[in-house]
């Protein structure tokens, strides 16, 4: 079982990259666009804040900050793809590949300490609550706030022809849609938010790291597959939720399986156990039709 204090650190770090799986919704599921780009926007959203806030800015204006620059390096893989043709993979791969030294550049070390600067979590700790029940509080109105935002995008006239630009881009072009913009929107839009979860991961952990987007897009599949096996996406607000759901579960499972003494895994098999649950998410949903097809077969 569980302690207090891993429960809710698993569901303070599932909802921050319920932001993530966000982000790779609008990538991968409502433009067709392999993104790799949050590799690198993570750390870059962390190294914005970390760099902002030891330099005494507001930590809130240095978290809009970092969401802009994720904006930023999601703008260049578009554009790299809209402009120049190169595959959207490949694209994504040299934005992210080139932001590991543009982090280097930026933080001018490989990691920045926040332990004693003060973060967007800081006033919070004034209320009556526990410790480790603060972040999970903060970051539940955070996800609330851009959940709600993103639905009500999606709703709207640009949301729309980006959904339409995703699902058939020829038919898109017909209508008179302007598909290389909406692509480059999309791309920043999704790159923001990774942006956003690096920065609030970097204060909610007390540092920021070159090396900390290592495996965030498997993470983020994880999350929004996972989700999507629990949550039919049958509309954006549940995809949406499901995101982060699915996030939430990833991380209580992971969370469950280093405290499972009798599987004997330990920190280090985190990358085996990302794998293991990944796999189930894909193969689940398959066979869970194939259960109820064959089950309503029967009946019939």
């Amino acid at each position: 079982m569980l302690s207090n204090i891993a429960f809710y650190g698993a569901i303070e770090t599932g909802l921050i990259y319920g932001l993530v799986a966000f982000g790779i919704y609008i990538s991968f599921r409502v433009l067709d666009f392999p993104d790799l780009t949050v590799d690198g926007s993570f750390p870059l959203g962390a190294a914005v804040a970390a760099v902002l806030i030891i330099e005494g800015v507001n930590p809130w204006l240095a978290t809009g900050a970092a969401v802009i620059a994720g904006m930023g390096a999601g703008a260049v893989t578009a554009l790299l793809n809209v402009k120049l043709n190169i595959l959207n993979l490949l694209a994504s791969i040299l934005t992210m590949i080139a932001l590991y030294s543009v982090n280097l550049r930026i933080m001018g070390r490989p990691n920045i300490a926040l332990l004693t600067e003060e973060t967007v979590l800081t006033p919070w700790y004034n209320l009556d609550l526990e410790y480790h029940q603060v972040p999970v509080l903060l970051f539940t109105l955070v996800v609330l706030v851009g959940l709600v935002l993103l639905w009500r995008f999606m709703k709207s006239e640009t949301g729309l022809a980006m959904r339409a630009t995703g699902a058939n881009p020829r038919m898109a072009r017909a209508q008179g849609i302007a598909t290389g913009a909406m692509i480059v929107l999309g791309v920043a839009l999704s790159n923001g938010l990774v942006g956003l979860a690096g920065a609030l991961f970097a204060q909610s952990q007390g540092a920021a790291d070159v090396t900390m987007g290592v495996g965030v897009i498997v993470i983020g599949l994880a999350s929004l597959i996972g989700g999507e096996a629990v949550l039919t996406p049958s509309s954006v607000v549940r995809a949406l939720i499901a995101c982060v759901i699915g996030a939430i579960i990833y991380r209580l499972a992971i969370a469950l399986a280093l405290n499972a003494d009798f599987l004997g895994l330990q920190a280090q098999d985190l990358n085996l156990i990302t794998a293991v649950l990944v796999t189930l998410a894909i193969v689940l949903p398959g066979v869970r039709s194939s259960v109820v097809a064959r089950f309503t077969r029967n009946k019939a």
